[in-house]
């Protein structure tokens, strides 16, 4: 055994030993390269195109994203822009309407108690010519029964017609 130890030295190998071994790696190299490392280059290849593609695409997407929310920041600003100028608008229509509302109603009071004026105006003239008809028509009653008196005396009735009369025209 100590002879066959001293012929398969690893440590010394023999010439023999070292070529079939380096022939064996040789065929074994060739043939894994040709039929595993190709695919395994191949797919390790495919590999990185997907994640440098799942990269770009997830870059994108971020770019997206930022833009989106850029879009929806802008889209905010000019709505509340807007709920502003609705707002503001509205106060100054409900101001405007208030005012003219308050317009109206003073019109509206100047014109009753002008109305009302005038009306009061107008009775106070018909109880006036009311008045004056009256007592216009005491005074013809008066003057009739003070006529028929004195229906029997002429001449004091011409006289006191002319009386009447001057003192009609002095007036």
């Amino acid at each position: 055994m100590a002879i066959l130890a001293n012929a398969f030295s690893l440590i010394t190998p023999d010439f023999g030993l070292f070529f079939w071994t380096m022939l064996t790696f040789v065929i074994l190299w060739i043939i894994l390269g040709r039929f595993a490392f190709k695919p395994i280059n191949k797919s390790l290849r495919e590999r990185a195109d997907n994640i440098q593609d799942a990269l770009r695409k997830a870059d994108q997407a971020k770019a997206e994203m930022a833009s989106l929310q850029a879009d929806h920041e802008k889209m905010k600003a000019e709505a509340s822009e807007e709920r502003a100028r609705i707002i503001a608008e509205a106060r100054q229509t409900a101001a405007t309407l208030v005012e003219e509302a308050r317009e109206q109603a003073t019109a509206e009071k100047d014109r009753i108690v002008a109305q009302a004026s005038e009306e009061i105006h107008n009775q106070k003239m018909a109880a006036l010519v009311d008045v004056k008809n009256q007592a216009g028509n005491m005074a013809l009653d008066i003057a009739e029964k003070v006529l028929r008196r004195e229906l029997g005396q002429r001449d004091s009735q011409e006289a006191y017609v002319k009386d009447l009369v001057n003192e009609y025209n002095a007036n």
